[in-house]
């Protein structure tokens, strides 16, 4: 039977813990540990990869590959549907579609997206409840250049992020987390003071280098966000 990746994978940490590879050392290359594991490159690749990934190594073209001095921990965040994360929670989703409005993407968010001038999009406002009580208010855009179908999609009934995991993927993702001070506008659709500190998530999607979305995404005051690595 031959070597797998995972007993690959398993006996180079283990060889780590032990010490025989230390932090900072440079560890054999791909070849030679094929030749030691009696299988495939690409079997060694695989759990290389999965080592790096894992932060237990660092990978560098032509400078070969080190133990990192510490373990890099990396969270990884999702893209949760609103209505699920609410529903899972035991509460009844609602959704509302404040406002719809076509126009020129405007100099921020052409900087944001990096689009071209002149270049159209979608702007949503939409509101996001659990029992009855307001959870999100979300503040997005879609590329139109990218996504034209969205000109004329109803978003009266489901929210658009709904509509967009079923319509495209994303190849590269960016998300920024915020404290910010509720203004007017937040304030009434949240059902917080002026000012009152709020947890905002901003998150931008692209598609092999085009733009497909930007999200502003606000929360009722209390929420919380929690990740595993």
């Amino acid at each position: 039977m031959s070597t797998t990746f995972r007993e690959v994978k398993a006996d180079i940490l283990n060889k780590i813990i032990q010490g025989v590879w230390k932090p900072g050392s440079l560890m054999p290359n791909e070849v030679e540990l094929a030749e030691t594991y009696d299988c495939a490159r690409a079997t060694v690749n695989r759990a290389m990869r999965e080592l790096a990934e894992d932060g237990i190594i660092e990978r560098r073209r032509k400078a070969g590959t080190r133990v990192r001095m510490a373990p890099v921990r990396q969270a990884r965040f999702g893209i949760p549907l609103v209505r699920q994360e609410i529903e899972d929670q035991g509460a009844v989703y609602r959704y509302t579609l404040v406002r719809s409005e076509q126009q020129v993407a405007p100099d921020w968010l052409r900087a944001r997206l990096r689009l071209k001038e002149g270049e159209a999009a979608l702007h949503l406002i939409c509101m996001h409840y659990a029992d009855g009580s307001p959870y999100q208010f979300e503040d997005r855009w879609v590329n139109l250049e990218m996504l034209p179908k969205a000109a004329k999609a109803d978003f009266t009934q489901s929210g658009p992020n709904e509509w967009l995991v079923s319509e495209v993927p994303f190849s590269d993702a960016e998300i920024s987390f915020l404290a910010v001070q509720a203004d007017a506008t937040l304030a009434e659709y949240l059902g917080c003071e002026r000012n009152d500190a709020l947890f905002q998530i901003e998150r931008s999607t692209w598609w092999e280098n085009r733009a497909i979305t930007f999200v502003r995404l606000t929360f009722r005051r209390g929420h919380r966000l929690t990740t595993q690595y």
